[in-house]
């Protein structure tokens, strides 16, 4: 099931980039960014509401909430300044850009979160990071 998700987030981060690009036309990649963001939380305390889960938010340890607002720091700032990089150049170039993070995510996780790097695991960074240099050259 995990694998139909994430198909499903790469078909809808795809439709973000261009959705994006067309609607920044002329508009302050910041408040740009601010309005994505704003439907951005309403469609997930949406589900929030809509699955019930509410009730769990007094069970977030003191742990997760540093994280979890670390990670909403990390993601806003992220946005920010994608919607920048989008409002100043092409998408074919920022989005192969911005998926090195794929590359920087599989070093992380293996530095903080003691993951394995496989051979594997290192062949596919080396790819992704010719790629992206192809791609934008």
């Amino acid at each position: 099931m995990w694998f139909l998700f994430a198909i499903m987030s790469a078909v809808f981060a795809a439709l973000t980039s261009i959705l994006a690009k067309i609607g920044i036309d002329g508009v302050d990649s910041n408040l740009a960014t601010a309005v994505r963001t704003a439907v951005v939380v309403i469609m997930s305390w949406g589900m929030v509401f809509l699955t019930n889960a509410q009730g769990g938010i007094t069970e977030i340890s003191k742990r997760s909430w540093v994280f979890l607002i670390l990670s909403g720091l990390a993601t806003g700032a992220s946005w920010l300044c994608y919607y920048k990089a989008l409002q100043l150049g092409e998408v074919s170039k920022v989005v192969p850009i911005d998926k090195l993070s794929v590359v920087i995510t599989l070093i992380l996780a293996f530095v903080f979160l003691h993951e394995q790097f496989t051979v594997k695991s290192f062949i596919g960074c080396v790819l992704i990071s010719a790629g992206t240099l192809i791609m934008v050259l």
